[in-house]
């Protein structure tokens, strides 16, 4: 790395937050932590980490409400990580924003993979030119999406996800390919966190939920970005 990517921990377990903090440490990576949800949303603010590892039970505000605030402003990758093992908690935090989600006790090795996996971006001389699709408009070096010239908020999770589609517009891609390019491992069959980004997707460019136009799904198969849809 050129420069060190900045990590924010948020987790009020001192010792844990102190491990993971060392091991990334270790890894190159420069990294800060808070250990409450107010803290960690005006640290956010000022600070502007490439990454957050944020803990969903923290005192006063939990993290799915500090995820919700700082969608409102912050659009760098969000590692959920918790003690919870629910499936409708991996559910709820990632349709609040989470990026990638990992329950605790988790290997290290693990979390630096998922990690490394949320950083990962290509180099400037690498990224294509920017896609135009309709009203359509994604530029993978900024990192912007405009749908008739307004700019969309996504997450980094959904950028990626666009970028994947839109690169391959008018062609299926399945859950596995799309998990596998994005998260840097194989879909187990269980793994929810595309479907939820596709509805958040779908949700943020006007893709009407219950006979999408723009974002298709292809039963058994996988999503189709469309070609002729981008219109406003």
């Amino acid at each position: 790395m050129d420069t060190q990517q900045h990590i924010m921990i948020v987790e009020d377990d001192e010792s844990l937050a102190r491990w993971i903090a060392d091991y990334l440490g270790s890894h190159g990576y420069l990294v800060s932590v808070a250990n409450n949800g107010e803290a960690a949303l005006e640290l956010l603010r000022n600070d502007v980490p490439d990454a957050v590892i944020l803990d969903l039970n923290l005192p006063g505000m939990d993290g799915l409400d500090v995820c919700r605030h700082a969608r409102e402003f912050f659009q760098q990758p969000i590692l959920m990580l918790t003690a919870r093992d629910a499936e409708s908690e991996e559910v709820k935090g990632l349709d609040t924003g989470a990026d990638d989600y990992l329950g605790k006790p988790v290997k290290p090795s693990i979390l630096l993979a998922r990690l490394r996996a949320l950083l990962r971006r290509s180099h400037p001389e690498e990224l294509s030119a920017d896609i135009h699709i309709g009203d359509l408009r994604i530029d993978p070096q900024s990192r912007t999406v405009e749908l008739a010239n307004e700019l969309i908020s996504l997450s980094t999770h959904e950028f990626d996800v666009l970028l994947l589609l839109a690169q391959h517009v008018g062609q299926s891609l399945s859950r596995d390919a799309l998990i596998t390019h994005i998260r840097g491992i194989e879909y187990d069959g269980f793994d929810r966190s595309v479907d939820i980004c596709i509805s958040r997707l779908r949700r943020k460019l006007g893709d009407d939920a219950n006979v999408p136009r723009r974002i298709k799904t292809l039963r058994g198969v996988g999503y189709l970005l469309a070609a002729d849809a981008w219109h406003a």
